[in-house]
């Protein structure tokens, strides 16, 4: 192990609207820092190269992948998991609709999905389905094949616009 693994940055930030101090490993990437220290295990650790987005994350308003942010990166910043944006209330229309579309089967990708989603919804207006599947195109899903996923989407987005669907 090298000199700067061992070395610790002290990190103040906000995670889930709660402040958290840590004094962290430097190398450590965020998404061990909330899996492990924090107890937060919604998103997931999975490819560790930033292509499957089973680890995203919202930094500062904006979705990121946890495995390419090192923990120390977040010192100042306000990060949200799907735990906290469940307890916010923030996705729960967009979990309803995972449900009622039959958009999930074993899971896996549902947090880093939900987290993507509610980044694009939360600018506002009605994306397109291509706009949806651009900004989730990010986002792996194994079994779902992303129709009932983007339909998830629409459909909030929708409601959320007055333009209710059933």
């Amino acid at each position: 192990m090298t000199e700067v693994f061992r070395d610790k940055v002290d990190v103040s930030l906000t995670v889930n609207g709660e402040p958290v101090e840590a004094r962290v490993p430097a190398g450590q990437h965020m998404i061990d820092f909330l899996r492990m220290e924090l107890g937060l295990t919604g998103a997931h650790a999975s490819c560790e190269h930033g292509v499957c987005g089973a680890c995203t994350i919202r930094v500062d308003g904006d979705a990121v992948r946890g495995c390419l942010m090192l923990a120390a990166q977040a010192d100042g910043t306000d990060v949200w998991t799907v735990e906290g944006l469940t307890d916010a209330a923030a996705v729960s229309d967009l979990q309803d609709a995972f449900i009622t579309r039959n958009a999930l089967q074993c899971g896996f990708c549902t947090p880093g999905m939900l987290v993507a989603a509610e980044e694009l919804l939360s600018k506002g207006g009605v994306p397109s389905r291509g706009e949806i599947r651009e900004h989730l195109s990010g986002n792996y899903c194994r079994c779902t094949g992303y129709e009932a996923i983007v339909d998830a989407v629409e459909s909030v987005a929708l409601n959320r616009a007055g333009k209710g669907v059933a």
